[in-house]
């Protein structure tokens, strides 16, 4: 297996999108939603020209969903409550050749994924993943950052990859990603993603991206309970055995 390999982000948060040579046409970008009617405008505006969102709603009351049509999205309703439930909704709802993934909460800018998708279509990776970097004080609460930073050291103990976050910004083939047979349906989701995917023999990078305040509190870690129980499902993932399937192509 290659090592994890690092970027700096670039010096603009917003990078261009729409050129000849940024990737376009034939990516999905699944944005798993729960009452996020404030940021969606904001995100949706924001993804890259030729790119299909599907914002996946998991039981909105704020009307999501409706604010969601009306800036051009593909909504994907999905009744089982669960981070992983609405990723996988919205993976499986997919059909680009490439899918990504970006949390719907203008934490991030969707079109840092741009040079994530040209990595994979050159053929340089099978799973590109977002370093958050924190560009404004309280962008990423202390205890959240420090479950982040346990979870990645677990898992280079469990898989060797050196990463510095488990972040839901990132990029694969969606046809690989489906032979991971990715089961967790909670906040162990990204992770498993990540553990398969190392099992598989996937090569996978990590570069930096600009992390901004998010829109509203965090439906997991916006508490230290909810950081608890996102790092208890998580560490479930990291006692799995090791799994030999979805080898990417």
């Amino acid at each position: 297996m290659k090592p994890v390999t690092t970027s700096p982000f670039s010096s603009s948060a917003s990078p261009s999108s729409g050129s000849p040579q940024e990737p376009s046409a034939g990516v999905d970008l699944v944005l798993p939603c729960l009452d996020e009617a404030e940021a969606l405008p904001w995100v949706l505006e924001r993804v890259p020209p030729g790119w299909r969102a599907l914002v996946v709603d998991n039981g909105s009351t704020d009307g999501s969903d409706r604010i969601a049509r009306e800036f051009g999205a593909t909504v994907v309703r999905e009744k089982r409550r669960g981070f992983g439930a609405a990723c996988h909704a919205g993976l499986t709802a997919a059909t680009a050749d490439i899918v990504c993934f970006c949390d719907c909460d203008a934490s991030l800018h969707p079109a840092d994924l741009v040079p994530f998708v040209r990595e994979i279509r050159a053929g340089e990776a099978d799973l590109v993943l977002g370093r958050r970097r924190t560009k404004a004080r309280g962008a990423w609460p202390a205890h959240a950052r420090a479950g982040n930073l346990a979870l990645a050291r677990l898992l280079r103990r469990r898989t060797g990859l050196r990463l510095h976050d488990l972040g839901p910004l990132r990029a694969a083939r969606r046809t690989d990603l489906l032979a991971l047979g990715l089961t967790d349906r909670r906040s162990g989701y990204p992770l498993q993603m990540v553990v398969r995917a190392a099992d598989a023999g996937w090569r996978v990078t990590e570069h930096d991206v600009p992390y901004l305040p998010r829109s509203g509190a965090s439906k997991v870690t916006g508490t230290w309970r909810g950081t608890f129980q996102a790092v208890r499902d998580m560490s479930r993932v990291l006692q799995e055995a090791p799994e030999r399937t979805g080898v990417a192509s």
